[in-house]
């Protein structure tokens, strides 16, 4: 369809109309990026006002089309543009006040912040992986209920510097070999970068690169409305995942700062934003629009009313009926947890934590819970597929199974966009000292507070002959210090049951959970407690009514606590052993239960690994066993040994305590 000479008018006012409310915003903060926005309005507004599928009347509208701006940097944009649109939840004196506090304008777009944003985006090439997530999600959806119930692109804005960094590549590949026809990448190819042009840096072929991996590509002049508006059709007709890459001048319209560096990451100035919208033939004062522009936008908003009102009215019951509601999956993940312990107990034996959790996961995966797994590349070790799994391919989106290859990051970001996308709990393994790999997006999972969960296994030292490269010392410290991310660490079979329930009812937070390559000992082998335990964070794992001391450990050094407080019982030393699967939860209970696990006399704390987590819950006396250098080559019983982390040293550090007082 091509647009008419009238249209073109309409629409190249209504690009202005953005591309300044985003000069003045940023102006008026005296800090921003208004070159993006600025560059790109054209673009933008092609694609909102002819191609998108939305309704600005309900953001959540499960059938829409989802726009990601990954170069987050110029949020204006989506700002302007939602503004313009008529969504609720952001008004002119948002825009006014972007980047101050108390307004949900920030300086990167904020899920939940403003209805209408799709994710959280600032990091460069997180916006891609979580595109590549929702794109997934969306063709399993699909395929469950039928391209008549569901049915949607997800489109990205990318930058030079999104298609910098490394996760552009893990991305974009996998993307490829899925053959993601829904996912359309349009790409600021504008060559300046903050520096300066992108020649400094880079001499990439970006098109041949994306062509290599199985992607339709397509460039055009950002500044043919025309020229946009076809590739964009050509790119819906694609049976593969697509790249436009738009030839833009960042700052367009500013005679003296557009195609240079001076507009990426500051105001224009006064000066040359009255020079830049004569250029324009804009020649109104900061943040007016006309209202007959304004009108166009709010049409725009509002063109999808009857398609919206017909899918609601005819198809929204299927995919109701697809998600489980609230009560009935805290129902079966409680049930799957009864089951799976209840096997533990009827067939107790020492059992690895992630084979423990393979066994959760097959009572999980019977319950239909609408969980999507994956391992980047080491399923055999995470254990994290089960035989009710079907693993999903380019010709076969029937499956709950994704092996995202040797690419953690692009599947964490992944993982994001999934439950972003409103369908599937998702999960993905690894081992845990690669989480340093996932942790941008882990970061954003805990900010976006996000169901999204990390099987983490070979958890310590205890991995053995893989040596100081593989072994994680200062992880699950440096996990721990993310805020709004439960880090679960549990010491047997028992409680990564309890783990994993607390890690799927836990809504709004992301949640880790880090497991042992070695066999570990059933613990709590007693009986079938209708009370998870592991939701205090901490609780006493040997009842007794006199302790001369106590021991607080997480995951396989609980066993090794256990084992020493028995041998010490001969010698009329009275050891309580406390289990802390997760320092996150127990920092919520009560003060009086606090004081009651910690104590007031001395404790001995143990954990494989580094010591800084756990200064917190130390008092003057206490004592730490564990490492904070990095680990060592051999057999997972010998390193630890090699580290004196044993029963014999735990044993010895009580006597010198009990002796001493």
């Amino acid at each position: 369809m091509k647009i008419s000479e009238e249209e073109k008018k309409k629409y190249y006012l209504m690009a202005n109309a953005v591309r300044f409310l985003s000069a003045d915003a940023v102006e008026n903060a005296k800090s921003g990026h208004p070159g993006m926005p600025m560059g790109m309005a054209e673009v933008a507004t092609v694609l909102f006002s002819l191609h998108l599928k939305f309704y600005s009347k309900d953001p959540n509208w499960k059938n829409r089309d989802r726009f990601i701006l990954s170069a987050g940097h110029g949020s204006m944009l989506i700002y302007s543009i939602l503004y313009l649109l008529g969504y609720e939840g952001i008004t002119l004196n948002d825009l006014k006040n972007f980047r101050k506090v108390g307004f949900p304008t920030a300086g990167h777009p904020e899920f939940n912040e403003i209805p209408g944003i799709e994710t959280t985006t600032g990091p460069l090439g997180q916006g891609l992986g979580n595109g590549l997530g929702m794109a997934i999600s969306e063709k399993i959806v699909r395929n469950r209920l039928g391209e008549s119930y569901f049915n949607h692109y997800t489109y990205v804005l990318a930058g030079d510097g999104c298609l910098m960094e490394g996760i552009s590549h893990e991305v974009a590949s996998l993307a490829g070999h899925l053959s993601l026809s829904n996912l359309i990448v349009l790409y600021d190819d504008n060559e300046i970068s903050i520096d300066g042009p992108t020649s400094l840096t880079m001499s990439d072929k970006t098109l041949d690169r994306f062509a290599s991996y199985g992607w339709h590509v397509e460039s055009v002049d950002g500044y043919d409305l025309n020229a946009i508006n076809s590739a964009i059709e050509t790119a819906k007709k694609e049976s593969r995942p697509s790249l436009i890459s738009c030839k833009t001048l960042i700052g367009y319209g500013s005679p003296n700062k557009q195609g240079t560096a001076g507009s990426h990451g500051a105001p224009l100035g006064q000066e040359e934003i009255k020079l830049a919208k004569a250029s324009m033939q804009w020649e109104y004062e900061a943040f007016y629009v006309p209202e007959e522009i304004i009108k166009s936008w709010r049409e725009i908003g509002i063109k999808n009313k009857d398609a919206y009102e017909n899918w609601v009215n005819t198809k929204e019951i299927e995919v109701k009926n697809l998600l489980l509601k609230k009560n009935d999956f805290e129902d079966k993940v409680k049930l799957a947890r009864e089951e799976s312990n209840d096997y533990f107990l009827n067939n107790s034996k020492d059992l690895a934590t992630r084979k423990s959790s393979e066994i959760i996961l097959s009572h999980l995966m019977t319950k239909k819970l609408n969980l999507l797994g994956g391992s980047a590349d080491l399923t055999g070790s995470n254990n994290t597929y089960v035989k009710d799994m079907t693993a999903i391919n380019k010709q076969n989106f029937s499956g709950n199974y994704l092996h995202w290859g040797v690419r953690e990051h692009g599947m964490a970001a992944a993982m994001n966009g999934i439950s972003l996308h409103g369908f599937f709990v998702p999960y993905g393994g690894t081992f845990l000292v690669f989480s340093d790999y996932c942790r941008p997006a882990i970061r954003l999972s805990a900010l976006m507070k996000q169901r999204v969960i990390y099987v983490f296994t070979h958890d310590s030292i205890g991995l053995g002959e893989d040596g100081p490269t593989h072994q994680p010392i200062e992880h699950l410290s440096s996990l721990r210090t993310i805020p709004n991310l439960n880090v679960f660490r549990p010491s047997d079979a028992i409680e990564t049951s309890e783990c994993w329930e607390l890690a799927l009812l836990s809504k709004n937070k992301p949640s880790v959970i880090a497991l042992s390559r070695q066999n570990l000992p059933l613990l709590r082998n007693t009986n079938n407690s209708k009370k998870n335990l592991s939701s205090y964070g901490a609780y006493v794992l040997n009842k007794s009514e006199s302790f001369d001391i106590t021991i607080i450990a997480s995951g396989s050094e609980v066993s090794l606590a256990m084992k020493a407080s028995k041998e010490l019982i001969d010698q009329k030393i009275n050891v309580r052993v406390v289990s802390m699967p997760s320092m996150e939860l127990f920092s919520q209970q009560e003060n009086k239960y606090k004081s009651e696990i910690l104590d007031k006399t001395q404790n001995i704390f143990l954990e494989a690994g580094s010591m800084q987590s756990w200064n917190k819950w130390m008092k003057q006396g206490d004592i730490f066993i564990g490492l904070d250098n990095f680990g060592i080559s051999g057999p997972g019983k010998d390193v630890f040994l090699h580290f004196n982390i044993s029963v014999e040293r735990i044993k010895e550090e009580i006597k010198k305590i009990v002796k001493s007082n």
